[in-house]
Parts: C-alpha cells; structure tokens; sequence
C-alpha cells in the first residue's frame, strides 16, 4: 500500500501539473504518512517540494509540542530570591584591613 503512495508521488512529480500537498493537520492525525514524508524531504527534499516539506515540518512540530493548550507563562520574579534588593538598612560589608609596615 504505502509502496503505491510513493510511486503515486513520484508518478505525479513527473507530470507539469504539481502534486497535490497533503495537509498539515491530515500529516498530524497520520503519523506513519508523516514518516514516510519526512524520510522522503530529507532524501530528496528538490523532488518533493518546498510547500510539502514546509506542511511535513509543521506537523511534526504540532505533534512534538503540541497544536495549542495552555502556554508557559514565566514567574513575575525568579524563585529563589536570586533578584531580591539588598534591605535599605543593610550594614555595608567590612572594609580589608591591609597590615601596616614596620620600620
């Protein structure tokens, strides 16, 4: 089955008419598609095409991370304190002390 889907792709990239680009969201919900895709961008990426290599990259993307959900929102300050101000009142740290010379 997949063995004719490739020689379909390649049988259409023959003609002048361009192949038809399989969806970003149809690769997404097909990962063995995605597979096959993928291994042929990265073989021969001229053949297959800028715009369907482009939808094969969003939809491994979409599958790794994600298609939307909550987004990391960063805290207001880091933890830890690593930012905190020194307190106003702070004594100021000792001054070094350099041992006087004798005569």
């Amino acid at each position: 089955m997949h063995k004719m889907l490739i020689l379909a792709t390649v049988l259409l990239a023959a003609c002048d008419k361009p192949a038809p680009i399989e969806s970003v969201e149809s690769l997404a919900a097909n990962p063995e598609r995605l597979r096959e895709l993928r291994a042929a961008c990265k073989a021969d990426h001229a053949k297959i095409g800028d715009a369907q290599c482009n939808a094969v990259a969003e939809a491994t993307r979409r599958r790794f991370f994600g298609s939307g959900g909550p987004k990391y929102t960063p805290p207001a300050s880091p933890p830890g304190g690593l930012w905190q101000e020194k307190a106003p009142n702070a004594p100021a740290p000792p001054e070094p002390s350099v041992p006087k010379e004798s005569p």
